[in-house]
């Protein structure tokens, strides 16, 4: 194995034992420092999670020599501000996603990006599933035909009122949680689609005393080829819902859930001739995820996304909230 990534963590987010430490542990890499607002919850969480130090501070993180990479977990509204920092001071930075509040921000990240010269992705953990692949596979294979509409929908329980995600100062709202999900991966049909779609027409519900953030949002996009899509997202739903239908001529292929495939490994594919489940796999997504930014930063292998992918993705969800009625979230304050 390559030298371990030596990896730093800004904040003491929850996510980050399943999206980093856990995968960093079964990989190999180095968590080697940890900052948070509260350097008292640092400290516990560094001892919970053996991460390896306490920085005084996200900047202090930031300029410590030994942090090459950056993680980047944050509310929402200090993705842009953080990466910008993070990329001044050269390290590769993974960033939760989305990489910025707008897509102004993000273009500001890319421009960064381009002028570290390091590795900038944002976390869409999903892509780099076996299950997300078959999903691909099946459909560039013929076997359900040629793509006709896709349907994308990422609804969870709703957040207590506290969360940063019903925050709009903090960039928050169900399309930069969830619909982000259910947009990128129709993104990602391009390939069978006849290029990237665009949007049609979206509409959305407000939350209820958070003034302009978004509690759902559907979103209609169409494909040069003629396909359609749906991307739908819910903050505040009945259950969780995170699953992907690509309906062909001749068949459909599903992911009940493919933003946590590891919790739900299986892939559907029905047709004429009847229908079949495959089983995929357990190992993380997250964990996936990882290997392949490592040997992106170690070896200049490829990577499907980059800063460039953020902007367009970004562009898009600006354009769901400005069609659904919301504006674009704000830049930190």
């Amino acid at each position: 194995m390559s030298e371990p990534l030596r990896i730093g963590i800004l904040g003491a987010a929850r996510i980050s034992g399943a999206s980093l430490i856990g995968p960093a542990r079964a990989t190999g890499h180095r968590v080697v420092a940890v900052a948070a607002r509260d350097r008292n919850r640092a400290e516990a969480y560094a001892a919970e999670h053996g991460v390896e130090r306490v920085a005084g501070s996200y900047a202090e993180l930031i300029a410590d020599p030994e942090v090459e990479v950056v993680y980047n977990p944050l509310a929402n509204g200090l993705h842009g501000p953080w990466n910008l920092a993070a990329l001044a001071a050269g390290k590769h930075v993974l960033s939760e996603k989305p990489s910025a509040s707008n897509a102004e921000e993000a273009a500001e990240v890319r421009e960064a990006a381009a002028k570290a010269g390091t590795v900038f992705m944002e976390a869409f953990h999903y892509l780099f599933h076996p299950v997300t692949r078959r999903l691909h596979e099946v459909l560039a294979s013929g076997e359900i035909g040629e793509l006709r509409h896709v349907e994308a929908m990422v609804a969870i329980q709703a957040p207590p009122d506290t969360d940063p995600r019903w925050s709009l100062p903090l960039a928050g709202g169900a399309v930069m949680d969830l619909g982000c999900y259910s947009l990128h991966a129709l993104r990602m049909l391009a390939p069978w689609a006849g290029g990237a779609p665009r949007l049609v027409s979206a509409r959305g519900g407000q939350r209820m005393g958070a003034p302009g953030v978004d509690e759902w949002l559907d979103a209609d996009l169409a494909f040069p080829g003629g396909a359609t899509g749906s991307a739908r997202c819910h903050m505040a739903y009945d259950g969780l819902e995170m699953s992907c239908r690509i309906i062909g001529s001749r068949g459909e292929v599903l992911a009940p859930n493919f933003v946590l495939p590891h919790t739900d490994d299986r892939v559907v594919v029905r047709t004429g001739d009847g229908e079949r489940t495959e089983r995929l796999g357990t190992r993380s997504s997250y964990t996936y995820q990882l290997e392949a930014f490592a040997d992106r930063v170690r070896g200049g292998a490829p990577l499907p996304l980059d800063a460039d992918d953020a902007v367009t993705t970004m562009t898009l969800i600006d354009a769901a909230y400005r069609a659904a009625g919301f504006e674009p979230r704000p830049r930190l304050s």
